[in-house]
């Protein structure tokens, strides 16, 4: 196992090993039960992470600034419209300056094609690492603490495991991709057998299917895509229903914020695609609903489920401070 991850980007699970990914998720395990004992964890003293938001944010951004308190550093929340950025300031000029103040760079960056460019841009020019808290291709903060959450209920060997990925109706806002893309890449290095669920034209990015469906056949796992949500759910162990914005429903995704309103009309020829109880009562009776959070009510799911006996979706969100510490330690800190 490959234990030096100190200075390295947290863009992607791709760019790390299943090893190192383990060893992720075995120092979240061991931190979550310091965190228990209320013994303190003063990894990171005096390290500071610069926070830069471009969207919103509840579970992401305090567990990173609890998770950094808590390490013994200090987080500095960041948004654009107060930072020279928003007078055109490039990335890389914000990355040599803040790499040089610091010890990280967290950003959130959600828009369409424009979210991973910048991160990626950050990283070449940082001497410290950018960690990804969501843009428009990946979540890797968010699909970590999916797999911890799995992991406590369903032990270290998820090979087999039947997890249903599905696209849910949704009014609040186009949610991005990243979330079951991250899901689909990282639970199929697992051996994990996947279905992904969503209505024609609701269409992940198709190179991330793509490395998807590769990690399936080198994990020994499996990846189904279905024009069916109740297929999801059939005889599932996890289902994940979740927004997410219909970007292929039109000619040009990178034209999203011009044709909204026909994104809109799509989805709302779907409402029926919720998660109620009629769908849960497919799935193994052992079963258990996570949503990343926030869910819209009585769209994307209804309330007896996501507080019902089969939600873990609280665990899953503690689990978000658990696993931020551990990225955050072994990158920022770690062994020299």
């Amino acid at each position: 196992m490959g234990t030096l991850l100190r200075g390295r980007h947290f863009i992607t699970t791709q760019d790390f090993t299943k090893e190192e990914i383990d060893l992720m998720l075995e120092t979240s395990f061991d931190l979550k039960r310091k965190f228990a004992r209320d013994e303190l964890t003063p990894w990171l003293l005096y390290k500071t992470v610069f926070m830069i938001f471009y969207d919103e944010s509840t579970r992401t951004r305090n567990s990173i600034e609890a998770g950094i308190t808590q390490l013994g550093g200090h987080a500095h929340y960041l948004v654009p419209e107060m930072m020279q950025a928003h007078h055109g300031e490039t990335p890389a000029d914000t990355a040599k300056v803040l790499s040089r103040f610091g010890h990280a760079i967290a950003v959130r960056h959600c828009a369409f094609g424009q979210g991973n460019k910048f991160l990626r841009d950050l990283a070449a020019n940082s001497n410290v690492p950018v960690l990804n808290l969501q843009d428009d291709v990946y979540h890797p903060m968010q699909v970590l603490a999916d797999l911890m959450t799995i992991q406590e209920r369903f032990g270290k060997n998820l090979k087999g495991l039947k997890v249903g990925i599905s696209w849910a109706y949704a009014e609040s806002h186009l949610k991005p991709l990243s979330v079951p893309q991250s899901q689909i890449l990282l639970f199929a290095r697992y051996g994990m057998d996947i279905t992904l669920a969503y209505p024609e034209g609701f269409d992940l990015m198709p190179d991330i299917v793509k490395q998807a469906k590769l990690n399936a056949e080198a994990g020994e796992g499996k990846l189904t895509i279905t024009h069916n949500m109740d297929e999801a759910f059939k005889d599932a162990d996890v289902v994940i229903p979740k927004s997410w914005g219909g970007f292929y429903t039109i000619p040009n995704p990178l034209e999203a914020d011009k044709y909204k309103d026909k994104i809109w009309a799509e989805a709302a020829k779907h409402k029926d695609w919720i998660c109620d109880e009629k769908r849960m009562s497919l799935t193994k009776k052992h079963s258990v609903y996570m949503h990343a959070l926030p869910a819209d009510r009585g769209k994307e799911v209804v309330d007896s489920v996501i507080d019902g006996p089969h939600s873990i979706v609280w665990d899953e969100a503690e689990n978000r401070l658990h696993t931020a510490k551990a990225v955050m330690a072994l990158t920022m800190g770690g062994r020299p």
